[in-house]
């Protein structure tokens, strides 16, 4: 079997092709350029140094969300129109799970961290059983100090990694009870080849959705929504400073 993996949820962009048990292409940059302009020149490069045709294809794995929204909307848009085009089904992967799934093999937790802003972290919390991920805290939006209380509560010893790392370990190392460590700069980022491992378990097991059906998970509205919802709920008599 044989994917293409997308990973637009950050910063970072990364495209990949995985076939069967090995990573047989990968291409990542993180620099301040809109995915669309170095997404699909990924796809192509990938399809020229492979010599890949795009129709032997089983599937696209995409990171399906949290993250970013314009990031999201921009995989979630190059996987569906491809899928589409192709007859393939998607392979939608939670982007915690991806992120965390860079640390395989572990000891202790594994704590992805993604400044979501508003004094939030998307995150979950992992553990591994030899090469399998088990998921202790599910892929969220929660409060650092939240967070670091589940993480304190547990009592073992916990590797962070994601863009948050540089945003909350000040504040993380204030209020942290447990051991931890932060991992190094070539693990701590989110990678199409982690989407594509993860994509590939998901294929076998048939977890998979037709384009038509694809949509991002963003768990939480955007600022624009925040904002209609805001302003319809002082249309319709709420009082300013009633929760959200």
């Amino acid at each position: 079997m044989k994917l293409l993996a997308i990973e637009t949820s950050a910063l970072v962009c990364s495209a990949a092709v995985m076939e069967d048990d090995s990573l047989i292409g990968e291409f990542t940059i993180q620099q301040k350029k809109t995915h669309s302009q170095m997404l699909m020149p990924m796809v192509e490069a990938l399809q020229e140094k492979l010599e890949l045709d795009l129709k032997t294809l089983d599937a696209i794995a995409v990171a399906g969300g949290p993250g970013s929204f314009t990031g999201l909307r921009i995989g979630s848009a190059t996987a569906k129109g491809l899928a589409a085009v192709l007859g393939l089904p998607i392979i939608s992967v939670p982007t915690v799970d991806a992120l965390a799934y860079r640390l395989c093999g572990n000891t202790g937790l594994v704590c992805p961290i993604m400044d979501a802003r508003r004094d939030q972290t998307y995150t979950g919390i992992y553990a591994f059983e030899g090469n399998e991920m088990k998921t202790v805290l599910a892929q969220c939006a929660i409060a650092l100090p939240e967070l670091a209380e589940k993480l304190n509560e547990k009592g073992a010893a916990v590797t962070f990694l994601g863009d948050g790392v540089p945003v909350f370990r000040e504040k993380l190392e204030e209020i942290l009870t447990v051991p931890h460590i932060f991992a190094p700069a070539h693990l701590n980022r989110q990678s199409a080849a982690s989407v594509a491992a993860l994509g590939m378990q998901y294929l076998k097991e048939g977890r998979t959705e037709t384009a038509a059906a694809h949509k991002p998970e963003y768990l939480r509205l955007s600022q624009a929504e925040r904002v209609r919802a805001e302003q319809m709920g002082k249309e319709n008599g709420a009082p300013e400073n009633a929760d959200p």
